[in-house]
């Protein structure tokens, strides 16, 4: 199985200081709902794993983030593409959960769940957080430039052997190469 994790916020769709808090403030980035579509037709699984700590901050509701996941995939079947499932970290920062990025239970669930070893699936993300918890557990971290990836990158310190890319149909571009 061919399967690939992503970050939600700055990789898939733009970023907000202020939380995306409902599906009007969920905008697509260019390019990125066709990028996870070539994967879907290359037959591969593309998970999104999220903090969503706008939950626990009362900013949004389950409700709400379910409609911002369902508008997600709407605009991602218009374009041929699917997400096969969204892990997500419910907590706030100082919850001391284990699911929150930086530390590993998000990815941790999925291999779980798939039932696979993590150990060199992509996992792209736009900040050190996303990197860390995917290196955590043997995924091949990619970082891309939207979102957060141009402060991320300038401040350093990524895993070993991080990818970089411009945005997420250049890490694409370059897995389908491979493959």
């Amino acid at each position: 199985m061919k399967l690939i994790i992503l970050d939600r916020d700055g990789v898939i769709n733009q970023d907000s200081d202020a939380f995306v808090k409902n599906p009007d403030e969920w905008i697509a980035l260019p390019g990125s709902l066709q990028a996870i579509a070539r994967l879907t037709q290359a037959d591969w699984k593309v998970v999104v794993a999220s903090n969503q700590s706008g939950l626990a901050r009362g900013l949004f509701d389950m409700d709400t983030l379910t409609a911002i996941h369902t508008k997600m995939r709407r605009e991602l079947a218009a374009v041929g593409g699917t997400i096969d499932a969204v892990f997500l970290c419910p907590h706030g920062p100082d919850d001391n959960c284990t699911c929150r990025k930086p530390r590993p239970g998000l990815f941790e669930q999925i291999g779980h769940r798939y039932d696979i070893s993590l150990a060199g699936v992509p996992a792209v993300g736009d900040s050190l957080r996303d990197l860390q918890a995917s290196a955590a557990v043997g995924c091949a971290p990619w970082l891309v430039h939207t979102g957060n990836g141009k402060k991320t990158l300038a401040k350093g310190g990524l895993p070993e052997n991080t990818g970089v890319c411009e945005d997420l149909s250049a890490v694409v571009d370059i897995l389908l190469q491979d493959n």
